[in-house]
């Protein structure tokens, strides 16, 4: 249903009049409308006493599936006969109910995640971030915590299929080694090899074999959410395609041009330790850095800054433009849109220059790649090279001058499928019948390739139309290797045998090769050794389960030891102590020694900003409503479609869940009199999809953000059909970015769930915020509103030793909800889909709440992450039948799991739920 259109003249004069510590939720909470009045004065939402739209027992299981088996599932499958024998004297690391802890290495975009895993009994139940490793540095993201709950999806791929029908790898085998030796004779033309961005050393090196094998076969990389605009404007600024690190830690003033760094950019979660080393407040040391952010809409990063401003993304590049202008560039900028537009470019160029050598000009990605050769020119110009901006080699794997860009090369690889030149097409956990851009209509060439072969965690909307579909191993089940942004190299090791009966593409390509039945240890393992970065000359590599981190030493992951130096049976370090020493030690830290990529000593080929070969600055009319796309925050790129624990998580500024919207700013609904829900038709290049709108507080006025990675058709139970398909839309030529949108109301609406409105304390401002001036002027700020105190009928508790207390620091909060997620695995806590969301009955232990402050078209976000509070008086422990919640005598709220019966009472008696 959708809802009432709100006054806007109304709502700007109440917010010109508010004071300004005044916050507010959503714009409903702003107009206090009957509807949300209706909802505060209610404790509970209509339908806590009898749950309308009741949740059937079917979709319930369906919605809980993975979770109970992460829950019950045991860690065996069909094994091979070993001999094995107890131990005669238990090593003292192996503990029953005692965690082991694992070091290995997540996977996103192809850039490397170091994690620890934790392991009960053989059987992987948490995810943490690896301290030594330089990408996490200990930290976690919200895909990094739910990939665990995909390794127990029922709904993965757990079969071969030939022809849409159950098959055994025996014949797969026989029918893939038979078409490869007719296509041999030809030199391997036909054959084409189609990956995600690859990082891992050893993955490439098979990949390179097999192209020599294969001379004429083609090996393409896509990713949905890539690096192209990255390596496009180093190659303009510098003649080559260079990998970019920054070093915020070391900067004093940034400037964003539309880069999420703090979320959405290889490296982001060193990045945002760095940045918020930074950010960190004393009243000895009052300095911290300042950050100014343009971007076309809300992103984590802009929820950061201390200066924001929503453009399009024309006005974006005229806004660098602009600055460029104003620290001496000759080049043309183009009119700009306002004076106000003009003092703010010529602001931020001063600060700037008055920082030189310790500022810092970063593009995003979904930036053109001039852009990006414009902020790479003037941090030169700056002095900015070496200091906080140092450029490496390219980590992704045959990144050249000559490659061109991934989008190129679909687009190639799609016209040889069109045209009938492709005999043998090889997919390696990719989706691109889903996420290649539209025009490349490449469903439509993929029935043009007469044996198409497919390897994924999922029977996705690519398999059902491939020849062949392989079962992939998840990442804790199988051996590998992958780059880390600044191309640290870590190893993947594995926490349990494969649940299913799958490969990895270590194996497949072994396969391709003529080394059959060589596993993904033995690919990873004779790579390293033939490297010898670190390690002893001849150093001769053999498997062993001694990743475990703060335990011990060398152990069985399944707490039996076994005979035998094999790797199937567990293997035995070999001759060489030092080279078994030296792979402990990689193991044990997750990372290998000396492979960090040094920077390089470059400067601009062209001599200086007025070289570069910019087009012509935009227009100052534009060129009416522009399209965005973006990944998801929740979902990504549709990758963990499937994972409920990531469709329950709330977006962290609409806080929508099970679903995506059309992303509107208040003035443009106000334009075109749109509400909130109300369906509207998205035409661009010809093509159109009908989606709800949102409308949010912060969105560039002309721009429409629609979120990638909902509207599936094929994933499994928890992810088909919910949103739309946003990639129906996206065409190469335009990846991120169309102009010429035509928006439609179609005068239907939809249903969105969104928990922004949940908890509101009506009349209060539980978040008080102050510029720095002002905390160091009065550091004790917050204190002057203080909470009446309330009488109670309890005694006080009384501590004879610890009373432990909790803090967060708010300024430094992204609002990323990865600790929400976290909790959910630790804790495995039950998700309550679509329906139980939107009657309130969310379970999450851990919220961000989000708070906005000042005017409507570019306000402030204030993130608060809302804990169980450990009150001294907590009314969780009170209402609890079996006493599963209790009060600790050093102050803490515990939990006994195995007396808790699920009676939700502690949930309905606790105030900040």
């Amino acid at each position: 249903m959708s809802q009432p259109l709100p006054d806007w003249t109304v709502l700007r004069q109440k917010l010109a009049t508010l004071p300004q510590n005044i916050t507010w939720r959503s714009l409903n909470d702003l107009a206090e409308t009957p509807e949300f009045t209706d909802w505060l004065q209610r404790e509970f939402p209509r339908g806590t006493a009898v749950w309308e739209n009741t949740l059937s027992r079917r979709r319930f299981l369906q919605l809980m599936a993975a979770s109970l088996g992460l829950a019950g599932l045991t860690a065996c499958v069909g094994r091979a006969s070993e001999t094995i024998v107890p131990y005669v004297q238990q090593p003292e690391e192996l503990v029953p109910g005692r965690p082991l802890f694992f070091a290995s290495t997540h996977v996103q975009h192809g850039y490397g995640h170091g994690v620890l895993v934790e392991s009960n009994m053989g059987r992987p139940t948490k995810v943490e971030g690896n301290p030594d490793h330089p990408a996490s540095l200990g930290a976690t993201d919200v895909f990094d915590q739910a990939s665990l709950l995909s390794l127990y999806d029922p709904d993965r791929s757990q079969t071969v299929l030939g022809d849409g029908r159950i098959r055994t790898w025996a014949e797969f085998d026989e029918i893939f080694v038979q078409a490869l030796g007719q296509l041999q004779a030809a030199g391997g033309a036909g054959l084409a090899i189609l990956t995600p961005t690859v990082t891992s050393p050893s993955l490439a090196d098979q990949l390179t074999a097999v192209l020599d094998r294969f001379p004429q076969a083609q090996w393409r990389q896509y990713d949905p959410v890539n690096q192209d605009t990255t390596y496009a404007g180093t190659q303009m600024a510098f003649g080559e395609p260079l990998e970019v690190r920054f070093r915020f830690q070391q900067a004093d003033v940034i400037l964003s041009l539309d880069a999420d760094f703090l979320f959405h950019m290889p490296g982001h979660l060193a990045y945002t330790r760095d940045y918020s080393q930074r950010r960190t407040v004393r009243q000895d040391a009052p300095e911290m850095n300042r950050l100014y952010v343009v971007e076309s809409t809300p992103t984590l990063t802009g929820s950061m800054a201390d200066h924001r401003w929503p453009l399009s993304p024309a006005q974006v590049e005229t806004f660098a433009r602009h600055v460029a202008a104003a620290l001496g560039v000759d080049v043309a900028t183009g009119p700009a849109p306002s004076a106000a537009f003009t003092r703010w470019a010529t602001a931020v160029a001063d600060d700037l220059r008055q920082h030189a050598g310790r500022c810092l000009i970063l593009a995003g990605v979904t930036q053109p790649d001039y852009i990006h050769a414009l902020a790479h020119t003037l941090n030169a110009r700056l002095g900015n090279v070496g200091q906080t901006v140092v450029y490496t080699p390219p980590v992704a794997a045959g990144t050249t001058s000559n490659a061109g860009s991934q989008i190129e090369g679909l687009r190639a690889l799609a016209a040889d499928m069109h045209d009938g030149a492709v005999e043998l097409l090889l997919i390696l956990d990719s989706n691109p019948v889903y996420t290649a851009p539209a025009d490349l209509e490449f469903a439509a060439a993929l029935a043009n390739v007469p044996l198409s072969v497919h390897l994924g965690l999922y029977a996705d909307e690519t398999a059902v139309r491939c020849a062949w579909h392989l079962p992939q191993t998840h990442y804790l089940e199988s051996w590998g290797d992958a780059r880390a942004y600044d191309g640290t190299a870590s190893i993947i090791q594995p926490l349990i045998e494969p649940l299913y009966n799958g490969r990895s593409a270590y194996e497949l390509l072994a396969l391709m090769v003529g080394a059959a039945g060589r596993t993904a240890f033995d690919v990873v393992a004779s790579y390293w050794q033939g490297q010898a970065v670190g390690a002893p000359a001849g150093a001769e590599t053999t498997e062993d389960t001694g990743g475990a981190t703060g335990t011990g030493g060398p152990q069985n992951a399944t707490g039996a030891e076994s005979v035998g130096s094999s790797e199937s049976a567990g293997g035995a370090p070999g001759a060489d102590s030092a080279a078994a020493a030296w792979w402990q030690n990689v193991l044990r830290a997750g990372v290998v020694p000396g492979t960090q990529l040094a920077p390089l000593d470059v400067a601009p080929s062209d001599g200086g900003p007025s070289g570069l070969a910019l087009p012509e600055p935009p227009g100052a009319a534009g060129e009416g409503l522009c399209l965005l796309f973006r990944p998801s925050d929740t979902v990504g790129d549709g990758r963990y479609s499937n994972n409920s624990w990531l469709q329950e998580t709330p977006h962290p500024f609409t806080k929508l869940t099970w679903g995506n919207a059309a992303l509107i700013s208040p003035r443009l609904a106000e334009q075109m009199g749109l509400a909130n829900e109300a369906v509207v038709r998205l035409t661009a290049d010809g093509r159109s999809i009908d989606a709800p709108v949102w409308i949010l507080p912060g969105q560039a006025d002309d721009c429409v953000t629609v979120h990638l990675g909902y509207g599936r058709s094929t994933v499994g139970r928890v992810g088909e059909d919910v949103g739309f398909n946003a990639y129906a839309l996206r065409t190469s030529g335009a990846p991120w970015m169309i102009n010429g949108l035509q928006l439609d109301p179609t005068g239907q609406t939809a249903d969105l769930v969104t928990t922004q409105n949940h908890h509101v304390m009506e009349g209060r401002s539980p978040v008080q915020s102050a510029s720095l001036d002002t905390f160091l002027a009065n550091p004790g700020f917050v204190e002057q509103h203080p909470e009446a105190e309330l009488p109670s009928l309890y005694p006080d508790y009384t501590y004879d030793g610890y009373a432990w207390g909790m803090s967060i620091d708010l300024n430094l909060c992204i609002g990323c909800n990865a600790c929400t997620v976290a909790c959910q695995a630790e804790n495995n806590i039950p998700v309550v889909g679509k329906e139980g969301v939107a009657n309130g009955r969310e379970m999450h232990w851990i919220r961000v709440d989000g708070y906005y402050k000042g005017d409507l078209d570019n306000p402030e976000l204030l993130h608060q992450p809302v804990p169980c509070m450990h009150c001294e008086k907590a009314p969780c422990e009170l209402v609890c039948p079996v006493a599963a919640t209790t009060h600790s005598n050093e102050g803490l709220n515990e939990m006994t799991y195995n007396r808790c019966v699920g009676t939700r009472y502690c949930s309905n008696n606790c105030p900040y739920k």
